[in-house]
């Protein structure tokens, strides 16, 4: 498994420990963040992210800013990404098993413990393969299909 990461200098030193954490652990991981406390802005690093992520470079992504909610809505504008925010282990495991989202967002202040035990429901928990929520995913696809272009 391979987990890419993203983040604005908000986000910067909760990388830093995610990635510590999940190379302890043996996923392989790649940078797409800053590295720097200095200001960026968000859009660029997720945009990368998102790409890696819908070229299959990654398996899955974790994005952080300030809120995460910034970072989240520049990855959902990426044709097919579904990027989630999280704040809960449990919302972690519901948003992989209903939305197969294949990226979550954190907020930069998270306590990094809590941090961790999102990722690791994020990775580990798998779609659910139900089909009310192969529908619904089947939606949103079509909605891009048919709305945005390429």
């Amino acid at each position: 498994m391979k987990i890419g990461l993203a983040n604005d200098h908000r986000g910067y030193p909760l990388k830093e420990k995610i990635l510590k954490y999940l190379e302890s652990k043996k996923i392989e991981c790649v940078n797409y963040g800053t590295d720097s406390l200095e200001s960026v802005d968000y859009p660029e690093f997720a945009f990368k992210l998102s790409n890696a992520v819908i070229s299959g470079e990654v398996d899955f992504g974790v994005v952080i800013c300030g809120t995460g909610i910034g970072i989240s809505i520049a990855c959902n504008k990426v044709k097919g990404i579904r990027c989630a925010k999280v704040s809960t282990e449990e919302e972690a495991v519901h948003t992989r098993e209903d939305n197969d989202a294949n990226i979550v967002a954190l907020h930069g202040e998270m306590d990094k413990d809590l941090a961790f035990k999102i990722i690791d429901k994020f990775i580990n928990t798998p779609f659910s393969d139900l089909e009310k929520h192969k529908r619904r995913i089947k939606m949103i696809k079509d909605y891009e299909d048919t709305h945005y272009a390429s």
